[in-house]
């Protein structure tokens, strides 16, 4: 079937796989530059100001997500169906009502944090949040008309844009923070200030993302032009200026709500955490100590989910798009293919994350305290890429209540799981009722998909051939351990060496996810379709994976079966 306006189904595909390549690629260096702002926060001012860093950020996250979730998918989405109708004029008065909407958003959610800030450190439990709560407030100034300019090009399925803001916008984060902290830390500054001139580093980073948009926006100035000269395929007059809000409103809601969720959840732990702890006895700078330890593990599971939320900005106008044009078979297909890809990595990087914790925890946090907590946090990752892909799939086919709610139930299990568990086990209680809540969520997310789309499940191949895979790869991970046992003996190496736990972790990574890639291409776990998301792998490293037989026979996905 033609994709009218973009060519045959097979272009459409190899579209979106390009734009799924490009935010992947994104969103992994945009993330191992973010990850980088956490770990010298640790290093150089300790667990507590890090504690006080990650009890405000998912509260600055939860208020920026309420500015602004939901209006780049919306943006995406409307844009998405306006050109593939040949409509541009009016794909461009989304784009600037949205831009319109995002900025008066973002003053106000400024103005809550910045007037608020004495009040929100109250809820945490700690009047050292109060600078840093004021601090990255400013970037709810920036961020919103970013977000409205990343949608309007995702909805063209240009995702280059995003891509080279995401990273940019990163790396000057990470650098402000980083030239904040050595001169706080030389100051002598207390780590309520050091924190905040963590959070402040996302203020600068939003700027220079911003300015990236700003520079795409004004190069294509001349083609929009233009486009708005051609006749529309669909001649139906322009939308209203008021029911266009609201529509963009109305789609953009359900989205934010299953947004905040997330945020929601993190927060639950900032709210709660602290105060149940201080409950048990700790005093305020122990229990923020102690959520320092436990938010350790966060950025590395935040990593996986955020390659998938990436991913899934470039699923969700393409379902759009196909779903507009009437063709449910692709429309089925993609969903198949991204949340098998999906489970997949999930799976193997929850796996592998649990298995080489403890050397990991010592690499990049200097000692191994907290490690029991990261093995069980780890799980979070599969949960959390399941839940970020099907939700995307729901809003994709205009289900895009559907997730919003299951997210919503899953804080309110948060919630009860915290008050049951915290009280008995601490800081592992926390990780175990996030893992639970988002494993609720996903399957719920699933479940929904099943019934709107009514994809298919091979047990074999989608089920028995991944787990066999991450089988593989632990049990190489385990007989690694032997080994470094045996030569920490023959060297007389400390077992706590950050040196030496540096290496036994960068070893386990690389052979362990080795052994996976090659016993999931081996298995068929990991076959043709999976492949073409990555640049350049169809025409370079298929054939000789077909010339050494490791991968067993599969046609892609734009044939719409397997061998």
């Amino acid at each position: 079937m033609m994709e009218h306006g973009h060519g045959t189904a097979a272009e459409g595909n190899r579209r979106l796989i390009r734009g799924i390549a490009v935010l992947g690629a994104a969103a992994v260096i945009s993330k191992l530059i973010g990850t980088l702002q956490k770990i010298p926060l640790q290093n150089i001012a300790g667990d507590e100001a890090y504690g006080i860093y990650s009890a405000v950020y998912p509260f600055y996250i939860l208020i920026l997500f309420l500015a602004t979730a939901g209006f780049p998918t919306a943006v995406s989405k409307l844009v998405s169906e306006q050109a593939a109708h040949g409509n541009w004029q009016e794909a461009h008065r989304i784009y600037r009502l949205s831009s319109l909407i995002l900025t008066l958003t973002g003053v106000a959610g400024f103005l809550f944090m910045y007037l608020g800030a004495e009040l929100i450190a109250g809820w945490i439990g700690s009047s050292q949040a109060m600078p840093a709560v004021r601090s990255a407030s400013y970037a709810l100034l920036i961020v919103p008309i970013m977000a409205a300019s990343r949608g309007y090009h995702q909805g063209l399925q240009n995702m280059i844009p995003t891509a080279v803001s995401q990273v940019v916008e990163q790396a000057v984060r990470v650098t402000v923070m980083i030239v904040l902290l050595i001169i706080l830390t030389e100051a002598h500054a207390p780590s309520g200030t050091i924190a905040a001139g963590a959070t402040f580093g996302s203020a600068a980073g939003a700027a220079a993302g911003l300015i990236v948009m700003l520079l795409y926006d004004l190069r294509d100035r001349s083609v929009r032009r233009r486009q708005s000269e051609r006749p529309a395929i669909n001649t139906n007059t322009s939308t209203p200026r008021a029911l266009l809000m609201r529509r963009i409103v109305r789609y953009a809601l359900p989205v934010a709500l299953g947004s905040i969720a997330v945020p929601i959840i993190s927060m639950i732990d900032s709210f709660t955490l602290p105060p149940l702890l201080v409950r048990q006895g700790m005093d305020e700078s122990e229990a923020l100590h102690q959520f320092g330890v436990y938010a350790r593990g966060l950025p590395l599971v935040q990593l996986v989910a955020m390659l998938f939320s990436s991913m899934s900005a470039a699923l969700v106008p393409s379902l759009s798009n196909a779903r507009a044009q009437g063709d449910h078979a692709v429309v089925r297909r993609r969903a198949e293919l991204s949340i098998r890809l999906t489970w997949l990595i999930g799976l193997a990087a929850s796996a592998g994350l649990a298995a080489v914790s403890l050397p990991v925890n010592i690499m990049l946090f200097t000692d191994r305290s907290g490690t029991w907590t990261m093995v069980i946090v780890a799980w979070t990752a599969m949960f959390s890429s399941l839940n970020v892909m099907t939700a995307a799939i729901l809003q994709g086919i205009n289900q895009e209540k559907l997730p919003a709610i299951h997210l919503l139930l899953a804080a309110v299990l948060k919630v009860l799981l915290n008050l049951l568990l915290i009280p008995q086990f601490g800081i592992a209680g926390a990780a175990w009722s996030g893992v639970l809540s988002y494993a609720a969520s996903c399957l719920l997310n699933l479940r929904a998909v099943m019934r709107h789309i009514r994809i298919t499940w091979r047990w074999r191949e989608d089920i028995t051939r991944p787990i066999l895979s991450v089988g593989a790869m632990l049990a190489v991970i385990a007989a690694l351990y032997g080994l470094f046992a045996l030569l920490t003996q023959v060297t007389g190496a400390s077992v706590d060496d950050r040196l030496w736990n540096t290496g036994q972790a960068l070893v386990m990574i690389a052979v362990g996810a080795a052994v996976f890639g090659l016993a999931a291409l081996k298995s068929g776990a990991l076959g043709e379709a999976e492949l073409q998301l990555v640049p350049g792998v169809y025409r370079r490293l298929l054939p000789l994976l077909r010339r050494w037989r490791i991968l067993p026979g599969r046609q892609a996905e734009g044939n719409g079966q397997r061998e």
